[in-house]
This record gives C-alpha cells, sequence and structure tokens, in this order.
C-alpha cells in the first residue's frame, strides 16, 4: 500500500510540474480567460490548478502548434518552395534543352 501512495505522489507531482512550466513557457497573448500571472498563481495550487489550466487556459493545439493566435490558427500556410519536378516552366525548358542537344 505505501509504494501505490508513492507512486500517486510522484504521478501528481510530475502533472504539477508540467503544468506549471506549460504556463510560464506558453507566450502571454496565446493564453485564453486570465492573464498569464494570475494563471501562473492557479497553476501553482497542485492538481486543482493544473486541471483548471489545461481545462480553460491552454490555447488549443493548433494555435499553440502555429504560435500564433487561435484566430489566426485557421489561415492556411503560404505554399512552400516547389522541386524542379514540379514546375512545367522548368520540364519545358529541359525538354527543349534536350531537343536541342541531339
Amino acid at each position: 500500500m505505501d509504494m501505490a501512495n508513492v507512486i500517486v505522489g510522484l504521478a501528481l507531482l510530475a502533472f504539477w510540474l508540467y503544468c506549471l512550466f506549460d504556463v510560464i513557457t506558453t507566450p502571454a497573448e496565446l493564453i485564453r480567460g486570465l492573464p498569464k500571472g494570475m494563471w501562473v498563481l492557479i497553476a501553482a495550487v497542485p492538481a486543482i490548478g493544473g486541471l483548471l489550466w489545461l481545462l480553460a487556459g491552454r490555447p488549443p493545439m493548433t494555435a499553440m502548434a502555429a504560435g500564433v493566435p487561435e484566430e489566426e490558427a485557421e489561415e492556411a500556410p503560404p505554399p512552400g518552395p516547389r522541386g524542379p519536378d514540379d514546375d512545367p516552366e522548368f520540364l519545358r525548358n529541359l525538354e527543349r534543352r534536350l531537343r536541342d542537344e541531339d
């Protein structure tokens, strides 16, 4: 029974520390509901503070991944660079050059 208490205690400690560090490292403009300082104080309360942070304060994962506020997170990213084999103009020029060499 004593080992089970230690495991549960360590799990709660890990959860509390994760939530506290998550609040601290999240940019202030992405946090929902309250100012960042208030969320740090709330998350400092073990277990309940972390649960409140995850449910009410933490930004959605889409905004976290993009690093932008939620309303801007739904925009499509700009197209990335294309490879030469995806560029029809490049392929036409390549064919022309190959024909000229023959």
